[in-house]
């Protein structure tokens, strides 16, 4: 069988480097292999911390999941500087002849999630070996939550290429790539594992050891996210026969009565920033942030990072994040860091969303209104007066990188902000979609939150608006246009856009054309080099 270079196996050592916060802190276990690593409860666990470093590695290079969903939907353009590829441009118009030469723009991001992948399998193939003694309640946990992980990496994969090869255990072979629904049946068989076998700890009672692991939960509510996916863009009734609509329903329900997750009281307060610029628009300190933290009671399960990140294979800080900031300025005003200049907000978002809304100041950097000097217009591409607030560097009250006062190498891999991957919020929508008799309360809790008046009724449309607002700039929105229908004409005509910008400062139309966009079924393009050292084993998808 041929070798390829996703697999990335080497020796078959597992590298397991120095994780971040709390429960991934660990000493770099380099010298442990393959054949003789996983004997006790504990090295077992240190396997665990490998697995869950590698949800960190999967977004440090290549275009991030959450920046790429982000570029592709109808709430930001690419941005990024005027002398920069036109990658971002590619991503965000579905058009290869954009950039001919974007092919391996995923190339990084698809090796990093089969070495997350790899590390997960190895472990689940050797947890027999463990001697557990009276610890084998553990052996359920450490699995449930390796195998939440998989379905976390593989949701990715199949959301982004649909088809991608799917390994249950360590190989180097070259294995043809597998269909959604074999895919699917994977994600749903894993998150039941977790559901049935996970952690029950409520909010209240997590260990602050126990931060950031994927708990019965998280699961339930990923599985109630890849049901609504699934079902959603390819028009089935059930999530390829393991899971109902009611079933769903059922888990978040459970999520809601019993999780001890809550909505934080303000919304801006769920971002570092938002309750910065909260600050300051208040006369206050950027210092006298009311920022909940990362671990607050509305993060049903978030990747965990920090700013020790080094460039000796340490990677642990959110390295996608300085693409969001102000194109190589920072603002001390609002606490604004420096960063790259990408995901330019499209103006007809900002301009349309309701000023009573307390989340589009939370949401959107908006240059003008905000009183920001930026002064590196002319260093933009597609450079529209907005940008996103969510996740972004921060500085201090004199300009300097938070990130690097903190100990960082560098602004650019030492940001440590936490991504959200799941809300209680969502929970809540998602929920509502599903059909809970509870439908319009759950909405109108999340409305209501937002400075809003309750809504008299509901229905799909007024929770997709509900979710575009609630989510802005969170890397769910794309994925909820490519849902809405498996037609994808929704999508389409959400995404055939014409507006203003600015590209090195001279005025420019950018136009995304639906169609185009429909070609592609919205799927991603499968590196080309992985093609090519596949011998054709692998085939790229259409419209690219």
């Amino acid at each position: 069988m041929k070798k390829i270079l996703y697999f990335f196996l080497g020796s078959l050592i597992l590298f397991l480097s120095s994780c971040a916060k709390d429960f991934l802190e660990t000493e770099p276990l380099t010298s442990k292999t393959d054949g003789n690593y996983y004997k006790t409860p504990q090295e077992a666990q240190d396997a665990l911390t490998g697995c869950y470093d590698a949800l960190q590695l999967i977004y440090s290079d290549g275009v991030a999941f959450p920046l790429a969903s982000e570029v592709m939907g109808d709430e930001c353009f690419g941005g990024t500087g005027y002398g920069d590829s036109d990658d971002y441009a590619m991503l965000d118009e579905f058009d290869v002849s954009v950039n001919s030469g974007s092919q391996n723009i995923y190339e990084k991001n698809w090796a990093n999630y089969y070495k997350g992948i790899f590390r997960v399998n190895s472990l689940l193939t050797h947890l027999d070996g463990v001697e557990w003694g009276s610890q084998t309640a553990l052996r359920g946990t450490i699995e449930s939550e390796a195998r939440f992980l998989r379905a976390y990496f593989y949701f990715d994969m199949v959301r982004l290429w649909e088809r991608v090869p799917l390994l249950t255990a360590p190989t180097s072979d070259n294995v043809p790539q597998a269909s959604a629904d074999e895919t699917y049946a994977l994600i749903a068989s894993d998150l039941l594992f977790a559901i049935k076998n996970g952690r029950t700890e409520t909010y209240s009672q997590i260990a602050t050891t126990e931060y950031g692991h994927a708990n019965k939960w998280a699961a339930e509510s990923l599985l109630a996210r890849v049901f609504l996916f699934y079902t959603g863009y390819y028009g089935k009734s059930d999530l390829v026969g393991l899971v109902s609509k009611d079933e769903a329903l059922a888990y978040l329900e459970d999520v809601i009565a019993n999780s001890g997750h809550d909505l934080v009281s303000n919304y801006a307060d769920l971002w570092p920033a938002a309750s910065t610029y909260e600050a300051a628009q208040n006369g206050l300190p950027i210092t006298s942030t009311t920022y909940a933290g990362e671990t607050n009671k509305e993060v049903v399960f978030s990747i965990k990072y920090t700013y020790t990140s080094d460039y000796n294979g340490n990677t642990d800080g959110n390295h996608w994040l300085v693409m969001n900031g102000l194109r190589k300025m920072a603002w001390k005003n609002s606490g604004y860091g420096s960063g790259w200049g990408a995901c330019t907000v499209i103006p007809s978002f900002y301009k349309t969303w309701s000023s009573t809304d307390k989340r589009k100041a939370s949401s959107i950097m908006a240059i003008k209104e905000e009183g920001v000097n930026f002064t590196q217009i002319k260093d933009m591409k597609e450079y529209t007066g907005y940008f996103t607030k969510k996740y972004i560097p921060l500085c201090d009250e004199n300009g300097n990188s938070t990130a690097e006062m903190l100990g960082g190498v560098s602004f650019m891999i030492s940001q440590y902000q936490d991504f959200f991957v799941m809300r209680y919020a969502d929970v809540l929508l998602m929920a509502a979609e599903l059909g809970s008799p509870n439908a319009l309360g759950y909405v109108n809790q999340v409305r209501i939150r937002a400075g809003l008046d309750a809504a008299p009724s509901v229905d799909k449309d007024v929770i997709y608006q509900e979710r575009k607002y609630e989510f802005a700039f969170e890397g769910i929105r794309y994925w909820d246009l490519l849902r809405y229908d498996n037609s994808l004409q929704y999508a389409s005509d959400k995404l055939s856009l014409s507006e203003k910008v600015l590209t090195g400062g001279i005025e420019d139309q950018k136009v995304i054309q639906g169609t185009i966009f429909k070609t592609t079924r919205g799927l991603s393009q499968i590196p080309g080099n992985q093609i090519t050292l596949s011998g054709g084993v692998l085939t790229q998808n259409p419209g690219w």
